[in-house]
């Protein structure tokens, strides 16, 4: 009895898991449908300041000090085996390849990921969106597509910011602060860095951009269909599952991304 009940479990697990990433496919492919759509460049140039613009203080304050803390743990660990001079080449390679794309996708999920899923699912629980519907007007078009262009053009351009303040960041504390010879630091930045790494950096910062735009606006715009809350609540635990759904994803599309490159 209690293994038939396991194993029933189990199937409305994956039946759920089934059934979610469908629906989530379905979402995402609606979405795009729209984003060339003749009446989209206003609405996406609101997303792209709101989404873009306003991330760009947040994501150069963290790239600032994820270099620095890499320049002092690295100057510190590398004086060990004598080879202080690799610093700028470590900290290049962990920044465009890694760390840029990924810190960059969960300070925005944390900024302005949430923000869309709670704005979305305020508007379905006011019945906005069902006003969309009764005036004829597509509303993961007229809601979800802008954002989803916003998304996929500002991801990369922020990873670029993040990936050259953190440089900075490192130089700062590895030159000005330890003492490092500043040529030794941008010869190794110089030559380890290849095309390969900054086109491996952007691919990974565009889909982190569609996963997220996917997910925080998906968990907003079916918050009325949620069975654990409902008005109020169910906005915030869709938001709590947007934000915690897209980092896990953001980590999980990483290693992916990653193996296929490599």
């Amino acid at each position: 009895m209690a293994i038939s009940t396991a194993f029933n479990n189990l199937g409305k697990t994956v039946m759920h898991w089934v059934d979610e990433t469908g629906a989530l496919a379905i979402f995402l492919g609606r979405s795009l449908l729209k984003v060339f759509h003749y009446r989209q460049p206003p609405f996406i140039i609101q997303q792209l300041y709101y989404i873009g613009a306003k991330s760009i203080h947040i994501v150069a304050l963290v790239g600032l000090f994820t270099g620095m803390v890499l320049g002092l743990q690295l100057y510190y660990a590398l004086t060990r085996v004598g080879s202080t001079g690799l610093i700028g080449m470590v900290i290049v390679i962990a920044l465009v390849r890694e760390l840029g794309p990924v810190l960059t996708a969960i300070m925005i999920t944390a900024r302005a990921g949430s923000s869309m899923a709670t704005e979305i699912g305020i508007q379905r629980m006011s019945e906005q969106i069902d006003a969309l519907h009764t005036m004829r007007i597509d509303s993961i078009g007229y809601l979800v597509s802008p954002r989803l262009t916003a998304c996929i053009i500002s991801f990369p351009l922020l990873t670029a910011l993040f990936d050259l303040i953190g440089i900075l960041g490192g130089y700062i504390s590895s030159v000005f602060m330890l003492g490092l010879n500043g040529g030794n630091y941008f010869y190794g930045v110089r030559t380890s860095l290849d095309i390969n790494d900054i086109t491996g950096g952007f691919i990974k910062a565009i889909v982190f951009g569609i996963i997220v735009c996917t997910v925080c606006c998906f968990q907003g715009y079916f918050t009325h269909m949620r069975s654990d809350g409902h008005g109020a609540k169910s906005v915030g635990l869709s938001t709590t599952s947007a934000v915690v759904i897209s980092c896990v994803l953001i980590l999980v599309a990483d290693y992916v991304i990653t193996a296929l490159i490599l």
